[in-house]
């Protein structure tokens, strides 16, 4: 075992293939950008495919490749069920997938996992019961988790080779030129989709609404494209939004809102210009509520807000509170109609939006991110990947890109869920390390990370409870107990990856 600067041991053999997590900072480097095989169009050429069994059969997609899929649709997508059916039926075996996030409605993977057509994953999160499965221990290879940006990052530096992306598009022409906000499954931005259709060796974009030549606006271009297919449905709109984005009457969630609000807009980046993102929860979606009215007291308009665009974000870009939305990825209809409809809503990839080499993210321009959390540690670490009885049932997102990159980040959780302490000694999964954290918010109060003392003599005078963390967590315990320590097996089913590549932690199997 190797002890990284996380306090995690990480098996030797991973530890010497990645890397172990040192600092936020340690593993940025210069480096030479990923390279792919091009095939020529000449004139005359259709990209037009009859069936996505003809598509594969023309990449010629073979044992041992790399596909990949984006996670747009969230749990209305139909399209990597879709295309892993056909391969299972073509006797393609031993595939490695790299999808930006795997959702609940993705539960067939499970069978091809049995079956032996996909043996390795790299995504961002795992859900349901495919977490559950990978937590048991069904696969050989553990599966990779990154965020946003390390994904982003591993795909440019080549760490991810993608063979094929299969890449849905609410609609397409002929030519491949794609986009999220026209078609009848619209999904909005494409974001993740966009850095797989740039470096994947080959791109086959597959569309239920072909439009005349050529497709505007164009988030996909035809330049990256080899083939195009038209199929029946791509996905259920209804599903982008399921689960993501719901307004809360929760007496707890709406005290947390309101002290978050609190601390940004006593904070010293509250100014005139400032920038933010929120999240897509209850109370993240109240944040955003009660900044709007203290944006409109104190007549202050945001520069720009980025992430995860929800309609609250669109009705403040609409009243003119915030100037422009930068945008990676939608989380309902309104979020998607207004990318299509208003030059202040700007779409980009996700290596802009948070690679951690990229010649400078969105991120890099943010004051203050809010960010969600299942556990947070006495040292501020951040589990978002595994519940209480240590199964792997969340994403890692953009939480360790945003929260390192922006000037205040904040956690936002009750004390406790149900019977379970969110405050703990050490939490089962590092996803983000307690360095990127600075300030965590719930309904009895705050506490700051004693790092930062700037922020606690500035919000001295803050008429919030402050605690430090310690305290939050006896707190917690004394309304639920100490939690039982998890009994895990020996087998590794995942490794978390920092955003620069390396181990900050590892997952056993349940």
């Amino acid at each position: 075992m190797v002890l990284n600067k996380a306090g995690k041991d990480i098996p030797e053999c991973y530890a010497t293939q990645y890397g172990v997590f040192e600092n936020e900072t340690a593993n940025i480097h210069a480096y030479k950008e990923a390279s792919r095989k091009i095939e020529p169009v000449l004139p005359g050429k259709s990209k037009v495919v009859g069936s996505i069994r003809e598509a594969i059969e023309k990449t010629g997609l073979t044992d041992g490749m790399t596909i990949s899929f984006h996670h747009h649709f969230r749990e209305g997508d139909f399209i990597m069920n879709l295309v892993l059916d056909e391969i299972a039926k073509m006797g393609i075996k031993n595939l490695a997938i790299a999808p930006s996030s795997i959702a609940n409605v993705h539960e067939p993977l499970i069978g091809h996992i049995k079956s032996g057509v996909v043996t390795n994953i790299t995504s961002s999160g795992l859900r349901d019961k495919v977490g559950a499965a990978i937590s048991e221990g069904i696969m050989d290879a553990p599966v990779i988790i990154r965020s946003h940006g390390g994904r982003a990052r591993a795909i440019a530096a080549g760490d991810i080779h993608i063979d094929v992306a299969f890449l849905g598009a609410p609609s397409s022409d002929a030519y491949g030129n794609a986009n999220g906000t026209v078609g009848k499954a619209t999904c909005g931005s494409l974001g993740y989709a966009m850095v797989d259709a740039k470096y994947a060796d080959q791109v086959v974009i597959i569309t239920d609404t072909l439009v005349p030549f050529p497709n505007t606006p164009i988030s996909i271009p035809q330049t990256d494209v080899d083939y195009v297919v038209e199929v029946d449905a791509i996905g259920d709109p209804a599903g982008i939004a399921k689960g993501a984005t719901r307004f809360t009457k929760n007496p707890k969630e709406l005290l947390i809102a309101e002290y978050a609000a609190k601390v940004i807009t006593s904070s010293p980046y509250y100014q005139q210009g400032f920038s933010f993102q929120t999240g897509t929860g209850g109370a993240a979606l109240a944040v955003s509520r009660f900044l709007r009215e203290a944006m409109i007291k104190d007549e202050i308009k945001a520069s720009f807000a980025l992430g995860g665009i929800t309609n609250a974000m669109v009705e403040l870009l609409e009243e003119g509170l915030v100037e422009k939305l930068i945008d990676v990825q939608d989380f309902d209809h309104p979020s998607a109609q207004s990318l299509g409809k208003n030059a202040n809503h700007y779409e980009i990839d996700a290596n802009m939006y948070a690679s951690p080499l990229s010649k400078g993210a969105f991120i890099n321009q943010l004051d203050t991110a809010i960010l969600s959390a299942l556990e947070v540690d006495t040292d501020f670490n951040i589990n978002v990947i595994t519940g209480s009885d240590g199964v792997i049932r969340g994403a890692s997102g953009g939480h360790s890109d945003t929260s390192m990159a922006c000037k205040m980040s904040l956690v936002i959780a009750p004390l406790v869920r149900g019977r379970i302490p969110t405050i703990v000694d050490t939490v089962n999964t590092i996803v983000t390390p307690g360095a990127s954290i600075d300030v965590v918010v719930t309904e009895i109060g705050i506490a700051i990370n004693p790092a930062r003392e700037d922020l606690i003599s500035h919000f001295e005078a803050l008429d919030i409870p402050q605690y430090t963390i310690e305290e939050l967590k006896e707190k917690a315990y004394s309304i639920v107990g100490q939690p039982e320590p998890i009994k895990y097996g020996e087998k590794t089913v995942a490794l978390i990856e920092y955003r620069d590549g390396t181990i900050i932690d590892v997952v056993k199997n349940v």
